[in-house]
């Protein structure tokens, strides 16, 4: 199949929501197909690792998660330059062709070096596809509606990471961890790359469209600004990593935290279900509020209802708690993750919103390792409970820096 990239003709496009609606349909499908890829492993790996590869220990299990979040981190910045050379869908294509293998090696491994592998490739898959998708819907709303653009992107792949999280536990309590559950991951990779490949277009006119009415300086050192010295981009950035680092822990912690519980893997799936789909779901109404409100404040709001919420996890002893302080963990995600993306486009030129937004989610996915590491070292070492405390704490602390060092109204 030959893969071709939209010329860049000095065509007639219009940029907004209701002028491009099909391909942003199109897109926000694609990206639900990108979300489940995740939702695949979210809930049944660490149940993987013990029960076919004897792996129960924290580090360990969440070895997984250290790899993903490294190769994510750094496809995203690649992602960013990619969009803008190779192409948006050109990307989006390669990053479906690393996502086609993962099902099946989950599938068939007999090594726990071949899941660590597979989560190489989901890394790749999820940093050029998922930061594509963004990229595009940005170019076709231009500057008015990107909030509700990012809520709506971030609703179907957050969404869809809920829902196959959930099939995919109930599956495994019923008929075992493997096979089954992955026969999933197929049919979303095979339908990505063939909906992407047949029906989306690239969105390289609709950015030079909206680059030429643009009044914004380009950075003179996009890594630079974007990662620390620019006061507003630095503390969204920092903000990011922190967000990402506790979902990470609980993406690691809480299913083996459950597990120790005595929860079965069904009301595993619900709990670990809910925080995504609440932070899913919510990003509709959240993304088309960063359009019209104070970033500032609803960055911080979220980051500190993120704080709250997982320090209680501490107190957590009932099913109801549990599922009561998941919804609020994916309330205050969901008010802070369109908006990280949407004031990150705000602030950059159009020829640098592709590198700047591929900047931010390297740091922001940075996160997923780094929680990750440092949950398995804390958790080994001095307990679950040590671990949640500390990385609530280092939430508060980057709500706190968000709000002092960030100048945007």
């Amino acid at each position: 199949m030959k893969i071709t990239t939209t010329s860049r003709s000095e065509l007639n496009v219009k940029l907004g929501l209701k002028e491009n609606w099909l391909q942003f349909t199109l897109l926000v499908i694609v990206n639900a197909f990108v979300g489940g890829m995740v939702g695949l492993e979210r809930s049944i790996l660490p149940k993987l690792a013990a029960e076919e590869f004897a792996i129960t220990g924290a580090t360990a299990v969440l070895s997984f998660i250290v790899v993903f979040g490294f190769v994510k981190a750094t496809s995203n910045y690649y992602a960013g330059r990619l969009a803008g050379t190779l192409g948006r869908k050109n990307t989006l294509i390669l990053g479906w062709i690393f996502g086609l293998p993962i099902p099946f090696i989950l599938m068939w491994t007999s090594s726990w070096n071949w899941v660590v592998f597979a989560n190489i490739l989901l890394g790749i898959n999820q940093g050029l596809a998922w930061s594509s998708t963004v990229v595009m819907k940005i170019d076709l709303v231009g500057e008015k509606q990107r909030g509700f653009a990012m809520g709506i992107n971030e609703f179907a792949g957050y969404l869809s990471i809920a829902v196959v999280a959930y099939v995919t536990a109930s599956i495994a309590d019923t008929y075992g961890v493997r096979p089954y559950p992955f026969y999933i991951g197929i049919g979303l990779a095979v339908l990505g790359f063939l909906v992407t490949v047949l029906f989306v277009r690239d969105t390289l006119n609709h950015l030079d469209t909206e680059a030429s009415n643009s009044s914004l300086k380009r950075l003179k050192n996009p890594f630079l600004q974007v990662s620390l010295t620019d006061r507003n981009l630095g503390a969204i950035t920092q903000a990011g990593l922190i967000n990402n680092l506790n979902d990470g822990m609980v993406w690691g912690i809480l299913p083996i935290l459950l597990i120790s519980r005595g929860y079965s893997m069904t009301e595993i799936g619900i709990i670990v279900g809910t925080y995504p789909a609440v932070w899913g779901v919510g990003q509709i109404a959240t993304g088309k509020i960063a359009d019209h409100f104070n970033k500032k404040k609803m960055l911080s709001t979220g980051m500190f209802l993120q704080a709250i919420a997982l320090l209680l996890f501490l107190w957590a002893d009932s099913f109801v708690m549990f599922i009561t302080l998941a919804i609020i963990l994916g309330l205050g995600t969901a008010i802070v993750y369109p908006t990280f993306l949407a004031t990150i486009a705000e602030l950059l030129h159009p020829g640098d919103r592709a590198n700047g937004i591929g900047i931010f989610r390297l740091w922001r996915d940075s996160g997923y390792a780094i929680g990750a590491f440092l949950t398995g070292l804390l958790a080994d070492s001095f307990g679950y409970n040590a671990a949640i405390a500390t990385i609530a704490t280092l939430t508060f602390l980057s709500a706190l820096f968000l709000t002092t060092r960030m100048r945007l109204k």
